[in-house]
């Protein structure tokens, strides 16, 4: 992957301080979300209470070098992701806002409630910022089996994905439609509202390769992320068994299926999981 630059307006640095409130995260589409719950033994989001997070510590952060090309390469994947959808809105007579990107370490507050690392990298509507604790691509590579520029990538590009429902009013919309659902209609909507955001990653990573910015064997690396993150996978990880009607983000071939669509089509009207009579 060969992508450059940046845009640090768009970069909030949280390392080293920690979340003062003491609620878990509710209401931000994550990339993997629920399930890591099981996997890392810890709360899940969206439910109970927290674990009491203190105050931040005096003791400046002090990141890794390895740390740093991998927040400058965070960087440089934001700004070409959004201005990839600037681009796209203005087609459709649109303004596009760009979104956040928020570095913490552990914990942090955000619009949506108090967010843990341990949750993988996830949005929030109410803020519109988009969150990840840098840690998380080791695990993607050490964990998941998914290494690579561009596996990294797709993850943020997934997020921003989230940001452009939001945007267009869908996250809203979603949201009500859950709320008025029985727990299984409610995950049902969540795995479409997933799907779609990987099918945005691919949008983005269509214009991407057009440009020229990818290399051989990246298309590949974002599959393995998908194949790795998708709930049955991570479902039978975690407990030796898949439970499809608990899913929230997709199995892992739904999740490749639709980054892949957006990825040939480079069209978001082609990214309409909630109208696909077939997931």
């Amino acid at each position: 992957m060969r992508i450059t630059g940046g845009n640090s307006a768009n970069i909030e640095d949280r390392r080293g301080q920690r979340a003062s409130r003491g609620v878990v995260l509710g209401g931000g589409g994550g990339l993997i979300g629920l399930i890591v719950a099981l996997l890392f033994g810890t709360g899940v989001l969206g439910g109970g209470s927290g674990s009491g997070l203190g105050s931040s510590s005096n003791e400046p952060y002090v990141p890794s070098a390895e740390e740093e090309v991998l927040a400058k390469r965070a960087d440089a994947v934001l700004n070409d992701v959004q201005l990839t959808w600037a681009a796209e809105f203005k087609k459709r007579g649109r303004q596009y806002q760009d979104a956040h990107l928020v570095f913490f370490t552990g914990s942090t507050d955000t619009g949506c409630g108090a967010g843990e690392a341990v949750m993988g990298p996830f949005y929030c509507p109410a803020d519109t910022k988009a969150y990840i604790d840098l840690s998380f691509y080791k695990e993607l590579q050490d964990r998941f089996k998914a290494p690579g520029d561009f596996a990294q990538a797709y993850v943020l590009a997934h997020e921003i994905g989230h940001h452009v429902q939001n945007l267009l009013g869908i996250s809203e919309q979603k949201q009500r439609e859950m709320q008025s659902s029985n727990k299984a209609g409610a995950n049902a909507i969540s795995v479409r509202q997933e799907l779609q955001a990987d099918c945005f990653a691919g949008v983005w990573g269509h214009y991407a390769n057009e440009r020229q910015l990818l290399d051989m064997g990246d298309f590949d690396e974002a599959m393995v992320a998908a194949n790795a993150i998708g709930d049955d996978t991570l479902q039978r990880q975690a407990q030796g068994r898949v439970v499809p009607e608990s899913f929230t983000h997709g199995s892992s071939e739904q999740r490749k299926r639709w980054f892949m669509q957006g990825f040939q089509n480079g069209r978001m009207e082609e990214c309409d999981t909630y109208s696909a009579r077939s997931l």
